[in-house]
C-alpha cells in the first residue's frame, strides 16, 4: 500500500480527516464526541497548537489545525487518536453496553492514517471550513450548519463557544 507523505516543515495549517474504524458510528452519542473534542483540546493545548475549525461525524473527524514549530502533526494525530480511543472504549464498555455487544471491542476505534492537506492560504482555509461544516447538512443530519453541536460553525457564525478554543492564526 502507498503511504502518503506528510508535509509538515512549511508552517502550514493543516486540514486533517480520521475515520472510525470500519466506518462504524462510534460517535454517535454526544458524551463520545465530547470525548474527541476534549482530547483535541487537550493535544492543542500540549502541543501549542491552534485550532482553527472542525466537525465531528458519527463515524469520522475533520479538523484545521496549525502548530507553531515544524513537525507535530504526526505525534498530534496519534496523540489526539490514542486518548480518544481509549476513553471511547471505556464509554463503551461502561455506559453503552448494548450498542458494544455487536462489536469486538478488540479492535480499535480508529482506522489507522489520517488524511493531510496543506491549507496554504486564507482562500483555502475558507474553503476547508465551509466544507467541514456543511458535512452534517450533506448527510441530512441538520438543516443548517450551526444546528450541528459537534462542530466550529456556531463559532464563526455568532461567536458561540464551541468546547475548545477556535480561531485564525495569527
Amino acid at each position: 500500500m502507498h503511504k502518503r507523505k506528510i508535509y509538515d516543515e512549511e508552517g502550514h495549517a493543516h486540514f486533517v480527516t480520521f475515520s472510525c474504524y470500519k466506518r462504524r458510528r462510534f460517535l454517535d452519542h454526544d458524551d463520545a464526541k465530547r470525548i474527541v473534542l476534549d482530547a483535541l483540546g487537550n493535544q492543542m493545548q500540549i502541543q501549542n497548537g491552534r485550532c482553527i475549525g472542525f466537525v465531528i461525524m458519527p463515524d469520522h473527524v475533520h479538523a484545521i489545525v496549525w502548530f507553531p514549530k515544524p513537525n507535530q502533526l504526526s505525534s498530534f494525530i496519534k496523540s489526539w487518536k490514542q486518548k480518544s480511543s481509549l476513553r471511547i472504549k471505556e464509554l463503551l464498555r461502561n455506559h453503552l453496553i448494548s450498542y458494544a455487544e455487536n462489536i469486538d471491542l478488540a479492535e480499535p476505534v480508529w482506522q489507522s492514517g489520517y488524511y493531510d492537506f496543506n491549507v496554504y492560504s486564507e482562500r483555502k482555509i475558507q474553503e476547508k471550513l465551509q466544507y467541514m461544516h456543511q458535512n452534517p447538512v450533506a448527510r441530512n443530519l441538520v438543516e443548517k450548519d450551526i444546528d450541528w453541536p459537534s462542530s466550529s460553525a456556531r463559532f464563526y457564525e455568532r461567536g458561540d463557544d464551541v468546547g475548545v478554543p477556535v480561531g485564525w492564526i495569527e
